[in-house]
């Protein structure tokens, strides 16, 4: 959500900020814009609505030329997608790009209109460039002390760099719940809302902290926290891949994850499983001794990662004994919780970067919960940064903005805690062994339903002209029906809805007809029978159903059941691998629909604002 790219160097910077924003294009964004100081101390501004490539293209057409500039990607939060509302805003010399929301920017906005500010766009954003300037000029003062009364003022979220044209030789930045990245070169320095944006320039990356703000040089780094306190951050050497220049021969990025699955398992698995035994030593004596006093599991997450927890509250409760409780961060910031006695809150973020569930993470502190433990695909993250464990996915990077292979790895991390907490809570040996051995089978099981896909590509077509479905799970399927909905409704824009099939009589069969399709998750379980007359209550009310049955599980298809046969699975990994075929039926009807299958309307890939 949003991209923040900055530079000050000793040679042009306007290719280095083009193609870091090209690289944040991942993240979901509306508009594009630019700004860098020239030579003679103009302050050079270029702003398109669309995709960066707009962007270039303008640059292309009427070059600009300086050492010292910001860029950035919008998504729309205050005022819809124009130019008028791209950033960087402006405000006399001085030019702003920010990352957030600022709470407060309707009063803010009225006190600079008394000053006599005039106002161009509809953002929020707008509000910082106006009160910095506003600053300055009354206090006669710096910069950079002109951005610490400034943002002493701002309620909300930011992440923003601020640059003056008559100061050329400093970018300044701030950032409050919502994260920057300098990266450290040879006589010059950046600034990025994320490491990828920089990897072309930099592997030293300084994160700043919550509260930080940062005075950026050709040759110096200042940081002061919270307190205005000088402090030192560590400078971090890193070994991330951006993987993004390539789709590989897939038409999507999203296939081509979808494809990846099965290593993207592997990878998670790697060093974790010795014999029949999940080895988390990674986590330390000290995590190991947490494990053992775990009585309770809270897991708080958002969107897809939300529906992997519930689908990891079964097996908590199933097969290592311990109650678990799953709760949507938004929902977990705002409520007063009761405490459970040593519980474990764990944390699920693709990103690492999202803002809800940051904040729950911070509220499990003050609540003094047993421990805190990030389950996460990004090392560098603040979540991995700020969480007292980690276990990370090692997805490889995921540009799709509908996420896949993180769900099934986040799955699969969750599974091998679990198979650790069962050996610890006194669970049967055999147990972890099963765990074991079913995730020992997975990436080769997945690499079997991926060539149920043209059947699914066919099934697809059925869906060209719905507006409207229903998916239908029961146990730890129910969730596995939520993440299939969400993906459908993600990128084709079909209205679609998850229920436990055991809750049809309860209301959503009032909704059923020959127009709404019905999807069925049915892996061959103890609650396949229960499942079936679920099913049938769908058929004799003249519903079209499309069920992902496991090929001896014994359904009979005609004209208003469709059957899709899949190969066996073993009943623990049943939901990482029934979620597979889902993906590449929202995949598929997304293409018939003729949608933007990676980057989908009004969404973004990592939601850095409440």
């Amino acid at each position: 959500m949003c991209g923040i790219v900055g530079a000050i160097a000793k040679r042009d910077v306007a290719e280095i900020l083009l193609e870091g924003l090209q690289r944040l294009e991942y993240r979901g964004y509306d508009s594009a814009g630019l700004a860098i100081i020239s030579a003679t101390g103009e302050l050079q501004r270029v702003r398109r609505v669309g995709k960066v490539q707009a962007l270039k293209d303008a640059v292309d057409e009427n070059p600009i030329h300086g050492t010292t500039g910001i860029a950035h990607t919008r998504w729309a939060t205050h005022g819809e997608p124009a130019e008028r509302n791209a950033h960087p805003h402006v405000s006399g010399s001085i030019a702003v790009v920010h990352n957030g929301i600022i709470e407060n920017f309707e009063s803010l906005r009225k006190k600079l209109i008394a000053r006599g500010y005039q106002f161009t766009s509809d953002t929020d954003t707008e509000v910082i460039a106006h009160l910095v300037h506003y600053t300055m000029v009354t206090d006669n003062c710096s910069l950079f002390d002109a951005v610490k009364k400034a943002i002493s003022e701002l309620k909300g979220a930011y992440g923003t760099v601020v640059m003056d044209a008559r100061q050329p030789d400093e970018l300044i930045a701030a950032r409050s719940g919502s994260p920057l990245v300098i990266g450290c070169g040879e006589g010059e320095n950046f600034i990025a809302s994320d490491q990828l944006a920089l990897l072309p320039v930099t592997r030293q990356f300084i994160f700043l902290e919550e509260g930080d703000i940062a005075k950026i040089t050709h040759d110096e780094i200042t940081i002061l926290d919270r307190h205005l306190k000088p402090v030192t951050r560590p400078q971090v050497k890193s070994d991330a891949t951006y993987d993004a220049g390539t789709k590989a021969g897939y038409r999507h990025y999203m296939q081509k994850e979808i494809y990846e699955q099965p290593n993207a398992i592997k990878n998670t698995l790697a060093g974790r499983l010795h014999y029949d035994k999940v080895d988390l030593s990674e986590l330390g004596e000290k995590g190991e001794d947490i494990l053992k006093q775990v009585e309770h599991i809270q897991i708080v997450a958002c969107g897809t990662a939300y529906n992997a927890g519930m689908v990891a509250r079964y097996w908590f409760e199933a097969l290592a004994g311990i109650p678990c409780d799953v709760e949507i961060a938004s929902e977990f910031r705002y409520r007063k919780p009761a405490r459970r006695k040593n519980s474990l809150f764990i944390t699920l973020s693709q990103s690492g970067e999202t803002a809800d569930t940051l904040a729950a993470l911070r509220l499990a502190k003050e609540n003094q919960y047993l421990s805190t433990l990030a389950i996460c695909n990004v090392a560098a993250s603040t979540l991995v940064r700020e969480a007292d464990l980690v276990l990370l996915t090692k997805a490889g990077a995921e540009i799709g903005v509908a996420s896949t292979k993180a769900f099934t790895t986040q799955l699969t991390a969750m599974l091998l805690l679990v198979a650790k907490l069962s050996q610890l809570n006194g669970m049967p040996n055999s147990t972890e062994q099963e765990i074991v051995h079913a995730l020992q089978a997975l990436p080769n099981r997945i690499e079997q339903v991926l060539m149920a896909e043209p059947a699914i590509e066919k099934l697809a077509e059925k869906f060209a002209n719905k507006h409207h479905a229903l998916f239908l799970g029961r146990g730890d399927e129910y969730p596995i029906a939520m993440e299939a909905a969400l993906k459908l409704k993600e990128i084709s824009y079909i209205h679609a809805e998850a229920y436990a099939a055991g809750e049809l009589k309860h209301g959503p069969l009032a909704l059923i007809d020959a127009d709404m399709p019905v999807i069925v998750m049915a892996p061959n379980n103890e609650m396949l029978e229960k499942l079936k007359s679920n099913v049938e209550e769908v058929r004799a009310r003249g519903g079209q159903l499309y069920v992902f049955a496991e090929q001896d599980a014994g359904f009979t298809g005609d004209d208003t059941m469709h059957i899709i046969n899949l190969p066996h699975v073993e009943e623990i990994t049943a939901p990482i691998y029934y979620t597979v075929p889902t993906q590449l039926l929202a995949y598929h009807v997304a293409l018939i629909k003729g949608t933007d299958v990676d980057q989908p309307r009004n969404l973004a890939k990592s939601v850095t604002v409440e």
